[in-house]
C-alpha cells in the first residue's frame, strides 16, 4: 500500500499543477472546489474504476455531480490519457471545447452533462438501476458536494435508491465544509450526516478524503445489499496553503504571481 500511496500522491500533485495552469490561463473560478476532490478522483481513476479504452462498453461509470469541480476531472482525465494537452489548455476559452461545467459531448469520458446541483447524482442512480435491470455487473460512482447535499433532489434519490436495491452504486461526498456563501452549518445544517444516510437505508463510511489508504479501503468495504456513501472529509484548496480552508477560493482568480507561488508549494509536496 505504501508504494501505491506514493504513486497516487505523485499523480495528485501533477493534477494539482494542471489545475493551477488552466485556472490561471482561463481566469476561471472554483479552484478551491477542484483542489478538494483531486485525491478522490485520482483514487478512482488510477485504482478503483474498471475503465479501459479497448473495452469501453464494459467500463465502470463515474459522474461528477458537483460539476464546478470540473478542472479536477479534466486534469485527471488528461493524466489518464483521455484529454490531450491542447484541449486542456483551451479550457473555458474561446475556440476551446471544455466548459466550466461538464458537457458530455466534449469527451467520451464525460458521462453526463452536469452543473445544476443534484442532477448528476440522480442520473447516476438511474444508470445504476438500468445496469441492475439488464443484469450488467458494472459499477456506478458519483461525487457530490456538501453544499449540493442541501438540494431536495439529493434526498429524493437517497430515499429511492435503497428501494431499488442499488448495491452497485457508490456515492462520495466531498465534505470540505465550505460552499459558495459560507459553511453548511451557517446555511443549511445537515449533520449528523452519517446517521441521516444510514436512516435512509444506505451503507455509510467516513474517511479522510486526502488519505489514499482510507479512500481505497472504503471503496473495498461491503455494500451489505445497499447503496453505499463515503463521506470524505476534505479541505477546500488542499495542497496550496494560502487557498486551504478559505471560502474566497470558491470564486477568486489565479494570477500569474499566485500560480507560481502555488506551483512551488505543490512541487515541494510531491
Amino acid at each position: 500500500m505504501k508504494e501505491l500511496d506514493k504513486k497516487l500522491k505523485i499523480i495528485s500533485g501533477n493534477a494539482r499543477k494542471l489545475i493551477m495552469e488552466v485556472a490561471c490561463s482561463s481566469k476561471s473560478a472554483h479552484v478551491g472546489s477542484s483542489l478538494s476532490c483531486v485525491d478522490i478522483l485520482v483514487s478512482l481513476y488510477f485504482h478503483q474504476l474498471k475503465i479501459n479504452k479497448n473495452n469501453w462498453d464494459k467500463r465502470d461509470i463515474f459522474v461528477l455531480s458537483k460539476a464546478h469541480g470540473a478542472m479536477a476531472l479534466y486534469s485527471v482525465l488528461k493524466l489518464k490519457g483521455f484529454i490531450n494537452d491542447k484541449t486542456l489548455k483551451l479550457y473555458f476559452q474561446n475556440n476551446g471545447s471544455l466548459p466550466a461545467h461538464l458537457d458530455r459531448f466534449t469527451n467520451k469520458a464525460i458521462e453526463v452533462s452536469t452543473g445544476s446541483l443534484g442532477h448528476g447524482f440522480n442520473i447516476a442512480l438511474g444508470m445504476a438501476h438500468g445496469f441492475k435491470l439488464k443484469g450488467d455487473k458494472r459499477k456506478v460512482y458519483a461525487l457530490i458536494g456538501d453544499g449540493e447535499s442541501q438540494e431536495g433532489s439529493i434526498w429524493e434519490a437517497a430515499l429511492f435508491a435503497p428501494c431499488l436495491g442499488l448495491d452497485n452504486f457508490t456515492a462520495i461526498m466531498d465534505h470540505n465544509d465550505l460552499q459558495g456563501y459560507g459553511r453548511p452549518t451557517e446555511i443549511c445544517h445537515f449533520e449528523p450526516i452519517m446517521k441521516k444516510w444510514e436512516a435512509f437505508g444506505w451503507q455509510p463510511y467516513r474517511v479522510n478524503g486526502h488519505n489514499f489508504s482510507e479512500i481505497i479501503s472504503a471503496f473495498k468495504k461491503p455494500h451489505n445489499g445497499r447503496p453505499k456513501i463515503i463521506i470524505a472529509d476534505t479541505c477546500k484548496g488542499k495542497g496550496v496553503s494560502f487557498m486551504e480552508n478559505e471560502m474566497k477560493w470558491h470564486y477568486y482568480i489565479v494570477t500569474d504571481e499566485l500560480k507560481e507561488k502555488a506551483l512551488q508549494e505543490i512541487c515541494k509536496g510531491i
